[in-house]
């Protein structure tokens, strides 16, 4: 029996308007495409795929990132699906389990050429539903400015988590500046930036057989680590979001934040004097970890070119046209792969190391059956601890409670 399809709702309403393809024509590959254009990396692999694959069109439709997903959702309930879209790598399993996108599973050398952990994100039941083709780490960035007013050596950074709640205190009460940046408004984000705590500690949420396993001393640890350092912290957390937060780090006025590549790229156009690290470990941690965020090319189902699409899918995201679009200038996409090319763009932008080395000991999205649900489980557990509104280990036994219906 197919479950309800929750990521439908609102996405009925993109139908005003939009006249639907019928089923995609016999030799073209209909692709929905988040952005604003077609990246010309990629204009430049679909032209060269088309020419050795004669009688075969690529046929991408740019959809803007807000409605992107939900167009594809749309198309996909109504009968006339794209042959694929890209999509959140958190939506497979629920697209799966309501018959909605085909499996595109990975040989053991197509597993093998990704950093560890990131097929994981397209994973459950033993097969892949997804080929990822872009993908975000975190780091912790620090403002050497702020530290060494405060007392502390501005060249080291913290390096566990009892260092950066006691570096995030110092700030505070020597500078009266917020000396760390919480984001915890009800956004999406405020549930990615606690996963990087969880995988800083060596927590889980759900593991590979479904079973939620979050009410557990690591993730409690990283509930309670939040508790501690709020108080340090850019005050209202609940009304930021994590550009939000990076945006007052840029203005020179919080000690210390968690963030991706597009800081790095923000803050070489400021006069702002910082640096990055991989992010500080909790007590159990075995190495550095981050939260490894994908995104996806899904196949679905009904297009009457599915195997095509699948190899299109490979082709795109394989190793030569995939590097080649991560590591153009500006992308701010983490490799999904190593190769000599990712060595040389390291050395040349060292800031990338420690959004790499976070990989190893990274983990992926949950997969739920009902995303939504889970993520607001999530950020309800975050905003209520650092509120004050409930105690960690009460916070997070509800919310293990609640996660079993959306799992």
């Amino acid at each position: 029996m197919k479950k309800t399809f929750i990521i439908m709702t609102g996405a009925l309403s993109l139908l005003a308007g939009t006249a639907l393809p019928g089923l995609a024509a016999n030799k073209e590959i209909s692709w929905i495409y988040c952005g604003d254009k077609i990246d010309p990396v990629h204009e430049k692999y679909i032209k060269q795929w088309e020419e050795k694959n004669s009688g075969w069109k690529i046929a991408p439709e740019v959809v803007g990132w807000a409605q992107c997903e939900d167009k594809a959702t749309t198309l996909a309930a109504s009968g006339s699906p794209a042959a694929m879209a890209y999509v959140g790598s958190r939506t497979l399993k629920e697209f799966a389990q309501n018959d909605m996108i085909v499996p595109v599973p990975m040989t053991d050398a197509e597993k093998k050429s990704y950093y560890p952990h990131i097929v994981d994100t397209v994973t459950f039941d033993n097969n892949q539903w997804g080929v990822p083709i872009a993908f975000s780490t975190k780091a912790l960035y620090w403002n050497k400015d702020l530290f060494k007013k405060a007392g502390l050596d501005p060249e080291t950074p913290p390096k566990t988590w009892a260092e950066e709640i006691a570096f995030a205190k110092q700030i505070k009460e020597k500078t009266g500046i917020a000396g760390y940046g919480l984001p915890a408004k009800t956004f999406n984000n405020t549930m990615h930036q606690f996963m990087h705590w969880v995988y800083t500690n060596n927590g889980q949420v759900i593991d590979k057989d479904g079973k939620i396993t979050m009410d557990s001393p690591e993730v409690l640890a990283a509930l309670q680590a939040y508790k501690d350092i709020s108080p340090y912290s850019v005050e209202g957390a609940t009304a930021y979001e994590q550009n939000e937060i990076r945006a007052i780090f840029l203005d020179g006025k919080v000690g210390m934040i968690q963030s991706g590549s597009g800081a790095a790229t923000l803050l070489q156009k400021t006069n702002i004097n910082w640096g990055i690290a991989p992010l500080p470990l909790g007590p159990s941690a075995k190495g550095q970890g981050t939260l490894l965020i994908t995104d996806s090319l899904a196949v679905f189902k009904g297009s009457g070119v599915e195997e095509k699409a699948i190899e299109f899918a490979k082709f795109i995201t394989s190793p030569e046209p995939q590097g080649e679009y991560e590591l153009q200038g500006g992308a701010g996409l983490t490799p999904l792969r190593p190769s000599a090319k990712v060595d040389e763009f390291v050395k040349k932008d060292p800031y990338w190391k420690p959004l790499i080395d976070g990989i190893a000991y990274g983990g992926p999205e949950p997969l739920f059956t009902d995303y939504k649900g889970f993520q607001n489980v999530m950020i309800e557990m975050v905003q209520s601890v650092v509120t004050g509104k409930a105690e960690p280990e009460a916070a997070l036994k509800k919310a293990t409670g609640e996660l079993e219906q959306y799992k």
